[in-house]
């Protein structure tokens, strides 16, 4: 496969935009606060385009900080740096993922878990820039336009660091661009394997990161998938919203009796089967029957409680409930009545495992949702533990937060 031609990319214009700001957001900025909202702008040098460079001024008309313009969105910048004055270059962006990589591989030993976040976007200082490495493979998600001008260099930097097999390119839904060289799902460089493969815990998953959710896997729920496995020994799960069947791999690794995993997609539901046929040669996953039920959770748990189905342990792992702020409150009403059908199968003494990835969503709302449903159900709870963000998946702001997940004993 031809690699990709980074010349039909945009370029950045050389001179930087001078912005100046309303006195009231420079302590919010000065906090590392990635995000310059287009209303909270007093005057540009010039018109920017997206992909260029802007400084900005305090009202002392000193350099405050440096970020990229993005004329898409009304975050119309997205800090790089802020404190004294800093080169943003080449050799920058270079030293700055080096600094990335170099961290995420301290954190894991490949031989039992090469699947992890080398940069978390605004939380790593590179903002609306996600890359994943899953082994041989690693995927770039681009949530704006903003990076075209350096994917070039991005490219470049991760195959000297990993000389990875390929690089896929991922597009968020609001990425905006007419170029029609790039689309979602694309390879940069190199040609994916049919089926790739990774690690963790030494487990091996499938992945799909042409088209699969996220970047083809939630590497962000493995300290989760880990910690539900140590609850599993001799018991029986239900993986609620299972996808391709992570909680419920992990579980059989640790030995767990049954795992079933429910999701309404069928194609996720093969995916997990797959996954269990790639761990096979683990005597603790031959041993676990794996079902899978391709129904919509809801209507499933509401089956389950009616059958009189019991589990020790049940998952509850939906996608975001609240995509926009105004979605909130109907967000925390389907996340205690998802709780309240879930701790209606959950077995005497068994654990409830809930999790959230709405952002938008608090944790203590979430949490007290979950609690709200357990409580309909006529449960009494006990929390064990409640868990946020893995290692590699920093959070340096507080709109960066997003994960929570809580663990309740039920009587």
């Amino acid at each position: 496969m031809a690699p990709f031609d980074f010349t039909t990319l945009p370029t950045r214009n050389p001179k930087r935009i001078a912005v100046r700001i309303q006195p009231n957001v420079e302590k919010h900025l000065r906090s590392g606060h990635p995000w310059l909202y287009v209303d909270r702008i007093t005057s540009t040098s010039h018109a920017g385009n997206t992909g260029d460079h802007a400084v900005i001024f305090d009202r002392k008309n000193k350099f405050l900080g440096i970020g990229i313009w993005d004329a898409e969105s009304q975050i119309r910048l997205k800090m790089l740096h802020a404190g004294s004055p800093v080169k943003v270059n080449d050799d920058w962006l270079n030293q700055r993922l080096q600094d990335c990589f170099a961290k995420r591989d301290s954190y894991f030993d490949t031989t039992q878990t090469n699947g992890y976040r080398l940069v978390h976007g605004e939380n790593d200082g590179l903002p609306d820039l996600v890359i994943d490495r899953y082994g041989e493979t690693i995927v770039i998600k681009l949530y704006s336009a903003i990076w075209l001008p350096d994917l070039q260099q991005i490219v470049a930097t991760l195959q000297a660091h990993y000389a990875p097999h390929c690089i896929v390119l991922r597009l968020a839904r609001r990425f905006k661009s007419d170029l029609m060289q790039l689309r979602d799902g694309m390879a940069l460089v190199g040609t994916l394997p049919t089926q790739p493969t990774f690690l963790e815990n030494g487990l091996r998953y499938h992945v799909d990161p042409f088209q699969g959710q996220k970047t083809g896997f939630f590497l962000d729920q493995r300290d989760n998938r880990s910690k539900v496995g140590e609850l599993c020994q001799n018991k029986t799960l239900l993986n609620v919203f299972s996808y391709s069947g992570g909680f419920s791999l992990a579980a059989a690794q640790a030995g767990a009796t049954e795992a079933t995993s429910l999701d309404i997609s069928q194609y996720a539901l093969t995916e997990a089967d797959k996954n269990f046929g790639l761990n096979q040669h683990l005597s603790a996953v031959a041993a676990c029957q794996h079902h899978t039920v391709a129904a919509d959770a809801f209507a499933a748990l509401k089956t389950f409680a009616k059958q009189g189905q019991r589990f020790d342990v049940v998952v509850t792992d939906p996608p975001s409930f609240a995509n926009k702020q105004d979605a909130v409150p109907n967000a925390i009403d389907a996340y205690t009545r998802l709780n309240r059908l879930s701790a209606q199968v959950v077995s005497k003494n068994g654990v409830l495992v809930a999790a959230s990835c709405s952002s938008r969503v608090t944790s203590e709302q979430f949490f007290d949702a979950v609690l709200s449903g357990v409580h309909q159900a006529q449960r009494t709870a006990i929390v064990l533990d409640k868990t946020f963000h893995a290692i590699d998946h920093p959070i340096g702001f507080a709109e960066g937060a997003y994960l929570k997940c809580i663990y309740l004993q039920l009587d």
